[in-house]
């Protein structure tokens, strides 16, 4: 019997290791089942199970049914319960599934290329000339996730890289983190940007010695991509489903999707005429509907659509089930990031006098979106990355829940996304004192880490991506995520524990964290952000069976190996949804 039951397909047509230990085999028939073991749909034994409970306790087995986890303990487990299928973790670590709490998901389009993680502007290059040919001249060629600290070359992709792999097509080309993007002279004609176009509010173009446009483009991407011909739902489902199977690879088994709308609800239940081909709310419940409950469950931030279609909508944060469920107002840039770099900051960058990044709102726009949600009943979740930023957002929280004091006094579980740069220690008390939460990605330290160093200050660069000083000075508490800046969460484990960056050196040790706390970050406080912490993030009974198991133990391992860590099996409801080294047909 395949360990892929339910209507899941098997990876492969090669027997997986876990199919091996089925009804009737391993441990049971050793121990003796007694005779009226109860029953399960899935048994694991003779591993190490971290639970991540309150005493972070290590167990050895459990099982799950129904969806959920009927049992943990010992190797009697194993002897008391039946199960169709059955796995021998053979001394392997078991814990709770990751929660990405800020995770873009980035489907490939039929006019993009895929150029996340590109050693080489050559590389780049080579794939834009092969779309060229294939897609015909006059075409747009986009795509994601190139990244400077990458490339051999150690720069940035440029219109003149862009002009030489495809003359007759515009293209643009986003940045890893989605706070740049590069164009080359056929976009930038098509855009009209001139040498002697203005900034836009908000964003950046760059320019080179000439005065003309390098074909960069910070924080308003949309100049090109406007001009990009939209795709349809239709040629974007399966594309979104295509990334999202890259998920439980990585043992992610819930994530909150921090770009998310209500567009395609009905016309006067909060819709829009033209809802575009992004995620929504009930696009993501199809998705879900239709590839049988095998991928992650998503927590949907909101762009925030208005007072009247809040209203019309009629649902809020925490609405949903245990597979989509409504999340906060976000991300809702409050500045720009450090891959632009725009963040807004209360000190000039280094090395550039008078330059602190941006803001995108005055005070009023920003406390208007906030009152506005509080008055509904939504979550907050804004994205504020400098420490300006930051102080701005706080700001317009702690005011509009003294104006809705009813919103205080609930559980309202507000938080901050990305949370780069430690604000003034009054900012810090007011978010402890308000019960602000942060969403922070602790990989930004390892990716990020050249960017840090040629725009910090000492103080700054030292607590970037602080976890240490918000949660034990202060007592606030921080869950982990991504941003897909990578989304592997091994890189943010390995960050938040050691502080090294790419070049491994340590940068701010006082902002280290144990392994445990990193694991119950990006477990159990994620899971807290869209009230399921009754529901997931830790392995006992009554919890959801999402779980992961991996091929060396990180509370053991050596903290520099963490990164090497690799996902064997994830289970999602109980269900094995992936198997290291086989693949779905």
């Amino acid at each position: 019997m395949s360990v892929f039951e339910h209507g899941v397909r098997p990876l492969s047509r090669r027997r997986s290791l876990a199919a091996m230990f089925v009804a009737g085999a391993g441990l049971t028939a050793l121990l003796g089942a007694p005779a009226f073991a109860a029953e399960a749909d899935l048994v694991l034994f003779n591993g190490k199970v971290i639970t991540v409970d309150k005493a972070f306790s290590v167990q050895q087995a459990l099982a799950v049914r129904g969806g959920k986890i009927v049992a943990v303990g010992g190797a009697e487990v194993a002897a008391e319960y039946t199960a169709p299928v059955r796995i021998d973790l053979k001394g392997r670590t078991v814990m709770p599934g990751f929660i990405d709490t800020h995770l873009h998901v980035i489907p490939l389009a039929p006019r993009q290329v895929d150029i996340l993680g590109a050693k080489s502007i050559e590389d780049i290059k080579a794939l834009v000339r092969a779309k060229a040919a294939a897609l015909g001249p006059g075409e747009w060629i986009t795509g994601y996730g190139w990244d400077e600290a990458l490339f051999t070359e150690k720069r940035n992709l440029v219109k003149a890289d862009l002009d030489q792999a495809a003359p007759n097509n515009p293209v643009a080309l986003t940045r890893a983190g989605g706070h740049s993007i590069a164009g080359n002279s056929l976009a930038l004609k098509i855009a009209k940007i001139d040498k002697a176009t203005a900034d836009p509010p908000g964003g950046l173009i760059e320019k080179g010695p000439d005065g003309e446009p390098n074909g960069v483009i910070r924080e308003r991407n949309s100049l090109f991509l406007d001009h990009v011909p939209a795709e349809t739902w239709a040629e974007m489902k399966g594309p979104y489903i295509a990334a999202m199977r890259k998920l439980p690879p990585l043992g992610i088994t819930s994530f909150h999707s921090a770009s998310t709308s209500i567009d395609d609800e009905p016309i006067g239940a909060g819709g829009l005429a033209n809802s575009g081909a992004g995620l929504t709310i009930r696009r993501l419940q199809e998705i879900q509907r239709d590839t049988d409950h095998t991928l992650p469950r998503v927590t949907a931030y909101i762009a925030f659509p208005g007072e009247a279609r809040m209203k019309a909508f009629g649902r809020k944060s925490g609405d949903g089930d245990e597979w989509v469920r409504v999340g906060g107002i976000g991300e809702m840039p409050v500045d720009g990031g450090f891959t632009g770099p725009t963040a807004w900051t209360l000190a000039d960058y280094k090395g550039l006098p008078g330059f602190r990044g941006k803001g995108r709102y005055t005070d009023a726009e920003l406390q208007a979106i906030v009152d506005v949600s509080a008055r509904n009943g939504w979550q907050m979740a804004m994205h504020a990355i400098g420490d300006a930023a930051i102080v701005q957002t706080v700001n317009a929280y702690a005011k509009a829940l003294d104006t809705y004091p009813e919103v205080r006094a609930r559980d309202h579980r507000w938080f901050l996304d990305h949370f780069t740069i430690m604000p003034p220690d009054a900012t810090m008390t007011k978010m402890a004192d308000y019960k602000v939460r942060i969403a922070q990605q602790p990989n930004f330290l390892y990716n990020l880490e050249g960017r840090y160093r040629s725009t910090l200050d000492d103080w700054r660069l030292e607590h970037n991506n602080a976890v240490a000083t918000p949660s034990k000075k202060f007592g606030i508490p921080v869950a982990f995520g991504s941003d897909n800046l990578p989304i592997g969460p091994m890189v943010g484990v390995y960050a938040a524990v050691t502080r090294k960056g790419m070049s491994g050196e340590v940068i701010g040790p006082q902002e280290a964290v144990s392994i445990q706390e990193a694991i119950r970050a990006y477990t159990e406080v994620g899971a807290y952000l869209s009230w399921e912490e009754k529901l997931k993030g830790t392995l006992e009974v009554g919890k959801l069976g999402d779980m992961i198991v991996l091929d060396a133990d990180p509370l053991t391992v050596d903290p520099g190996g963490l990164r090497d860590i690799k996902v064997d099996l994830t289970i999602i409801n109980g269900k094995v949804v992936y198997e290291h080294g086989l693949s779905r047909p």
